[in-house]
């Protein structure tokens, strides 16, 4: 208000000037006179050009002609102010309501000044000379109530806003200001009165709601409190606090489908922050068996909202796996990498899940950044040999295995694993004197490993080379699992390579009772039956294994030509 009228002071100073100065009759005074006019005038124009400082000095040779003209006063007042020369201002526009205290624009100059220097118990005087004046005029009310707070004059305050109210009627605003003044005051009474009238005309104002929600929790009195926090709820959807609340209220009472419903409102919300809505979401996840439907849409809704959030979308994949969800939950993992690829925990789960679903192209690409991104963890470093050696690329696993075998410190078994990679890799390079040395180094150091004991055993038999050793290699095995497909699979395999074959398909034939879906199994069984001399059951067990999806490349050779060739993977 004061940066106003300081705007338009100066059109106020021209019509008044001339008036201000007295004319005499004499011609001394006349001369006076003019020489005065001339001094105000030049202190306007000064003023006007934004010299400040000179117009200052202008004004003030004027009051030495004439100590009483208000106008002056008026005119310096704003010019100290501009000059940051606060005191001065104020005693200047003090002067000129003295001087003529019919002046409302001087007492409202006034007021704002003592407002503006917080001296509120005499901008609220000020306020009321003004108010006083126009008794209708509610933004006068409205200084002089909020300069009655500022003062700590609590009950005055209130009795403005009261004659504010009876100009302008019921408002929601005046209403909580009064609540919070009587609540200052120790008056809860009064001030829960003022909210509950108000919610009279308003029922559904959010704020009055709100403020009789907090005040009937702060005052311990649950029942009063969710009455109004629920009438809250459906007033304002969007309020996330009091959904929450809300929600929590209707768990406690056993009510899952309501609770949920105001879960999804929260959820939605901006009110609450992220971290926030997920701590809620993995507390209800931990103490879950089944996934509640209602749980995977709350992820759901977390990941819409914040779709470029990394936490978002791994709090929706361990929703998702935990529900028995692997595809989606990996996708999300994916996407929580997209857009943070700076957490190594969601790293490894990928990595793991990749490994698990046997998607090894996938799992060449991730490993490799993963190595990038975290250079001194030793898992990325395995998988990605494990993944170079299904994808054909044994020399890169060799030199993998290699870079990540050093950090490896006090773990036997992580270096077993890392030297059987080492040995494949050799075997698929022919290299079957190195391939050998490495299994065996392996086993050195896991004697009882049996998924190593089984891959050796097997690479043993695929390479042809010492068939004694891995058929010792998988008896072992065969003892703690002798029920196991993939065990009974290579047992067969290292029989046939012997030329066994009546032994070879027996062991087949248990390994497909187990699992008769498996491609490799199948493909086997054809070609034991190919050298007991049943072509035919061969070719269709071959054919069988193709549509399975076998990988021996030879298998299609094999088909057309009903003939037994050695496989190519």
């Amino acid at each position: 208000m004061r940066k106003k009228i300081l705007l338009v002071f100066i059109s106020l100073l021209i019509l008044t000037a001339c008036g201000s100065v007295k004319k005499t009759k004499t011609a001394g005074d006349v001369k006076i006179d003019k020489t005065y006019i001339s001094l105000f005038h030049e202190g306007v124009r000064l003023k006007m050009r934004g010299q400040t400082a000179e117009s200052i000095q202008t004004f003030e040779k004027c009051l030495t002609i004439n100590s009483k003209d208000d106008a002056v006063w008026y005119a310096l007042s704003g010019l100290y102010l501009l000059n940051n020369q606060n005191v001065k201002s104020i005693e200047a526009i003090k002067k000129a309501v003295a001087l003529d205290p019919t002046n409302i624009w001087y007492e409202q100059e006034l007021a704002y000044a003592y407002y503006g220097s917080k001296n509120y118990a005499e901008a609220a005087k000020s306020f009321q000379k003004l108010s006083n004046k126009e008794p209708k005029n509610v933004e006068l009310l409205f200084a002089q109530a909020e300069s009655l707070m500022l003062s700590k004059d609590v009950s005055g305050a209130i009795k403005v806003l009261d004659k504010l109210e009876s100009q302008t009627g019921a408002n929601p605003e005046l209403s909580l200001e009064k609540f919070r003044l009587y609540r200052q005051i120790k008056q809860d009474d009064k001030a829960v009165n003022e909210i509950k009238k108000a919610l009279v005309e308003y029922p559904s104002h959010p704020q009055l709601l709100a403020n009789l929600v907090d005040y009937y929790f702060e005052k311990r009195q649950a029942d009063d409190a969710f009455q109004y926090l629920i009438q809250l709820a459906e007033a304002d959807p969007t309020n996330g606090n009091a959904q929450m609340a809300l929600a929590q209220y209707y768990d406690q009472k056993g009510k899952r489908n309501e609770s949920y419903a105001a879960l999804k409102n929260a959820f939605q919300s901006d009110d609450i922050p992220l971290d926030n809505k997920m701590k809620t979401l993995l507390s209800m996840l931990e103490v879950q068996v089944k996934v509640d439907q209602e749980v995977i849409e709350l992820a759901q809704i977390l990941a819409i909202k914040y779709p470029e959030d990394s936490k978002s979308h791994a709090v929706l994949g361990d929703v998702y796996l935990k529900n028995g969800q692997n595809k989606e939950s990996l996708e999300s993992f994916k996407m929580a990498l997209k857009y943070d690829p700076s957490k190594y925990v969601i790293w490894d789960q990928v990595l793991i899940m990749e490994y698990q679903n046997q998607d090894f192209d996938q799992l060449y690409v991730h490993t490799k950044k993963a190595i990038e991104l975290f250079p001194t963890m030793i898992a990325p470093y395995l998988l990605h040999a494990i993944s170079a050696n299904q994808t054909k690329k044994p020399q890169e696993a060799i030199e993998t295995i290699d870079s990540g075998i050093d950090l490896i410190v006090n773990d036997k078994d992580m270096k077993s694993e890392f030297l059987a990679q080492k040995g494949e890799a050799y075997f698929k390079l022919k290299n079957n004197k190195e391939a050998i040395a490495n299994y065996e180094q392996a086993l050195q150091l896991s004697p009882a490993k049996l998924f190593i004991m089984n891959n050796f055993a097997y690479q043993l038999a695929l390479s042809k080379v010492n068939l004694e050793r891995a058929e010792q290699l998988i008896e072992k095995v065969l003892v703690s699992y002798p029920k196991d497909p993939r065990y009974l699979d290579t047992y067969g395999l290292i029989l046939f390579q012997k030329g066994k074959y009546q032994e070879a398909n027996s062991q087949f034939l248990k390994a497909s009772e187990v699992n008769p879906k498996d491609a490799l199994i199948v493909e086997h069984l054809g070609d034991t039956q190919f050298y007991l001399g049943n072509k035919n059951e061969a070719v269709k067990l071959w054919e069988n294994a193709k549509s399975l999806g076998a990988k021996n490349n030879n298998l299609d050779k094999k088909i057309e030509q009903k003939k037994y060739e050695d496989p190519l993977y």
